[in-house]
């Protein structure tokens, strides 16, 4: 290596002879490896295993790949003597090869520090705008892109809603902003080596916070340290949920940017510095030159029913995205023409509802494994709802990887057998039950009654059928929304609350 560390602060630096390590090869480790490629920098890639369209590009890019049991330190690994290790999301701090970076002193970043240091490789770098918190993240990331493109600006919503933050850096188009989803764990992994984040990001928010990826951080308290940082350095607004102390208290204890101000939002009457809701009117206090005596109309509650986004929580999705927008110069008139569009993702880890103690979520959109193996990884403990028509895929990595965090699997389509195979050799332990109906209106109340005698408190019930549709269903989306109809006519009556979407995080 020619240059340290500390120096590679440009897409025009010296990366040249810079040996890294990868960790992982989805869609996040393939953006670091291209992008290190590119830069001049020698890439070893790291996986139990690949997609094989991924595996096999990594040559062609000009790295190289290892996979294999990744429990000890492979002697690639060693003998590559890397320079850094750049983690992707979701590897615990705890993994064997995390740790082994940190006896052997090689720092760790993850893909949002590397995104952040070659920022400025088309032109002037985007603003970037960070949106985190437990549920709600990539609704409140899309509607804020949605805001900002109203009033012409280029954006791009990226991270962990699915599009690598590195692949939008790149994009020879260039962009005024990003509207960055992070997740706890690309968050930790930011501030991991010096207990600091390199982001200066205009503004901010955490939506709220949960009990989630307690395994992960070990324990609340790590989780809360974690997405607090996503309000380090920011310039303009911290926007922060008044009905959930912890991320005001996340507010007060951030290093900020002079002039930064603290923004409140909720579905009560707002204070001068706040954005909030007044007889079924969105209304902006915050950003109005006569704050402290009136406020800007954003949209009514009922026209935001008309979109699908009435219910309470996405209600607070919209006014923290508005406060987002409203930072950063977007006007109430581009704010209500986009919302008057506006339409949240189906059928992708899409919530229905919560109901004593238990999430349903609909992600009948992933038809394949590799779709399916990143809505497992976004929860903890889970019942599987899974099958249908395979097109000649196998899901055995899939059953292996996530067997210890399934609380039970409830087998749907006309492919069965060679699931219950699978899941035979692969996770005996897990409880298994089938849906045997055979007229489609049946096979989700089925289902659903299925997985509620398996899930307890605390599960989340998945449908991720990691397969096609069309032996049961008309499509994807007539498999999700009869999952839906069934969820709700089961507990549509006695739900202890609506979750926003609850991706990693």
């Amino acid at each position: 290596m020619t240059a340290s560390l500390d120096s590679l602060n440009s897409w025009y630096s010296d990366w040249k002879g810079l040996r890294v390590a990868v960790l992982g090869l989805g869609k996040t480790g393939f953006s670091v490896a291209d992008t290190l490629t590119e830069l001049g920098a020698e890439v070893l890639v790291l996986a139990e295993s690949a997609e094989s369209d991924l595996a096999r590009l990594v040559p062609v890019i000009g790295a190289t790949l290892y996979t294999g049991d990744l429990g000890s330190v492979p002697a690639e690994l060693s003998a590559h003597n890397a320079d850094l290790l750049i983690v992707s999301p979701g590897f615990r701090p705890d993994h064997p090869l995390v740790r082994w970076a940190a006896e052997t002193h090689v720092p760790v970043w993850g893909d949002i520090e590397l995104a952040w240091r070659v920022r400025d490789k088309v032109g002037t770098p985007a603003e970037w705008i960070l949106v985190t918190g437990t549920n709600g993240k990539t609704t409140t990331t899309q509607l804020t892109a949605s805001m900002i493109a109203a009033q012409g600006f280029k954006v791009a919503p990226c991270g962990n809603i699915g599009v690598p933050v590195l692949d939008a850096v790149r994009d020879p188009e260039g962009f005024d902003f990003f509207v960055v989803e992070l997740s706890s764990f690309q968050l930790h992994y930011l501030a991991v080596q010096a207990g600091k984040t390199p982001l200066e990001p205009i503004s901010a928010v955490c939506l709220n916070i949960a009990d989630d990826h307690l395994d992960w951080h070990g324990g609340l308290q790590s989780y809360i340290a974690a997405k607090g940082f996503v309000y380090e350095n920011v310039a303009n607004a911290c926007v922060y949920n008044k009905a959930d102390v912890v991320t005001e208290e996340m507010v007060r204890a951030a290093d900020v940017r002079d002039g930064a101000r603290a923004i409140g939002f909720d579905l009560g009457v707002p204070g001068p510095s706040d954005v909030g809701v007044v007889e079924g009117i969105l209304v902006d206090r915050a950003f109005h030159e006569d704050r402290h005596h009136s406020a800007l109309e954003l949209i009514t509650v009922e026209d935001l029913a008309k979109r699908g986004l009435g219910a309470p929580h996405l209600v607070e999705d919209v006014l923290a995205a508005s406060a987002l927008a409203r930072s950063v110069g977007i006007t109430p008139e581009s704010i209500n023409t986009a919302l008057s569009t506006f339409r949240a993702d189906a059928h992708r880890v899409e919530s229905i509802l919560e109901a004593h103690g238990i999430h349903w979520i609909d992600d009948s959109k992933a038809t394949n494994a590799h779709a399916a193996r990143a809505s497992l990884g976004a929860f903890g403990s889970v019942v599987w709802i899974v099958g249908g028509l395979l097109k000649g895929a196998h899901l055995d990595d899939l059953i292996t990887d996530f067997a210890p965090r399934l609380r039970g699997v409830v087998l749907i389509g006309a492919e069965r057998d060679e699931l219950r195979d699978a899941f035979a050799r692969h996770a005996p332990e897990v409880s298994l039950v089938e849906v045997t109906a055979a007229e489609t209106g049946d096979v989700m109340p089925q289902a659903v009654e299925l997985a509620a005698e398996l899930a307890q408190e605390g599960d989340t019930v998945l449908l991720a059928p990691a397969a096609a549709s069309m032996d049961q269903f008309v499509s994807y989306a007539d498999r999700g929304t009869r999952f839906a109809a069934a969820v709700i006519e089961k507990w549509g009556g006695s739900a202890s609350g609506l979750s926003g979407e609850h991706t990693a995080g």
